[in-house]
Protein backbone atom coordinates (compact mmCIF):
# COMPACT_ATOMS: atom_id res chain seq x y z
CA UNK A 1 0.00 0.00 0.00
CA UNK A 2 1.55 3.36 -1.04
CA UNK A 3 2.32 5.91 1.62
CA UNK A 4 0.05 8.98 1.44
CA UNK A 5 3.01 11.26 2.16
CA UNK A 6 4.77 10.08 -0.99
CA UNK A 7 1.77 10.97 -3.17
CA UNK A 8 2.28 14.33 -4.81
CA UNK A 9 -0.28 16.18 -6.84
CA UNK A 10 0.13 18.57 -9.71
CA UNK A 11 -1.45 21.60 -8.05
CA UNK A 12 -2.03 23.55 -11.26
CA UNK A 13 -3.64 20.54 -12.96
CA UNK A 14 -5.84 19.92 -9.92
CA UNK A 15 -6.96 23.56 -9.83
CA UNK A 16 -7.89 23.47 -13.53
CA UNK A 17 -9.80 20.24 -12.93
CA UNK A 18 -11.56 21.81 -9.95
CA UNK A 19 -12.59 24.77 -12.12
CA UNK A 20 -14.06 22.35 -14.65
CA UNK A 21 -16.01 20.59 -11.91
CA UNK A 22 -17.43 23.91 -10.70
CA UNK A 23 -18.42 24.92 -14.24
CA UNK A 24 -20.20 21.61 -14.79
CA UNK A 25 -22.05 21.94 -11.49
CA UNK A 26 -23.04 25.55 -12.23
CA UNK A 27 -24.19 24.57 -15.73
CA UNK A 28 -27.24 22.80 -14.33
CA UNK A 29 -27.19 20.09 -17.01
CA UNK A 30 -26.26 17.21 -14.68
CA UNK A 31 -28.62 14.73 -13.10
CA UNK A 32 -28.71 14.65 -9.33
CA UNK A 33 -26.53 11.54 -9.25
CA UNK A 34 -23.98 13.07 -11.65
CA UNK A 35 -23.96 16.32 -9.67
CA UNK A 36 -23.31 14.43 -6.44
CA UNK A 37 -20.42 12.55 -8.04
CA UNK A 38 -18.94 15.79 -9.39
CA UNK A 39 -19.37 17.46 -5.99
CA UNK A 40 -17.65 14.54 -4.26
CA UNK A 41 -14.78 14.74 -6.75
CA UNK A 42 -14.54 18.50 -6.18
CA UNK A 43 -14.33 18.04 -2.42
CA UNK A 44 -11.55 15.47 -2.88
CA UNK A 45 -9.63 17.83 -5.18
CA UNK A 46 -10.08 20.71 -2.73
CA UNK A 47 -8.71 18.66 0.16
CA UNK A 48 -5.72 17.50 -1.89
CA UNK A 49 -4.94 21.08 -2.94
CA UNK A 50 -5.26 22.35 0.64
CA UNK A 51 -2.90 19.63 1.87
CA UNK A 52 -0.36 20.43 -0.86
CA UNK A 53 -0.50 24.14 -0.01
CA UNK A 54 -0.12 23.47 3.70
CA UNK A 55 2.92 21.28 3.03
CA UNK A 56 4.45 24.02 0.88
CA UNK A 57 3.79 26.63 3.59
CA UNK A 58 5.52 24.43 6.15
CA UNK A 59 8.53 24.03 3.88
CA UNK A 60 8.74 27.81 3.43
CA UNK A 61 8.57 28.31 7.19
CA UNK A 62 11.45 25.87 7.69
CA UNK A 63 13.52 27.54 4.96
CA UNK A 64 12.93 30.99 6.43
CA UNK A 65 14.16 29.87 9.83
CA UNK A 66 17.39 28.64 8.19
CA UNK A 67 18.11 26.08 10.88
CA UNK A 68 18.44 22.36 10.43
CA UNK A 69 16.43 21.46 13.53
CA UNK A 70 13.43 23.68 12.74
CA UNK A 71 10.13 21.82 12.64
CA UNK A 72 6.93 22.74 10.81
CA UNK A 73 4.59 25.02 12.72
CA UNK A 74 0.95 25.86 12.15
CA UNK A 75 0.46 28.57 9.56
CA UNK A 76 -1.37 31.57 10.97
CA UNK A 77 -4.18 32.52 8.61
CA UNK A 78 -5.30 36.11 8.20
CA UNK A 79 -8.93 34.97 7.80
CA UNK A 80 -11.31 35.59 10.66
CA UNK A 81 -12.72 32.46 12.21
Amino acid sequence: MPNKESKTIDLEKSLVELETVVERLEGGELSLEQALKEFEHGVKLTRECQAALKKAEQRVEILLKKTEDAAPEPFKSVESE
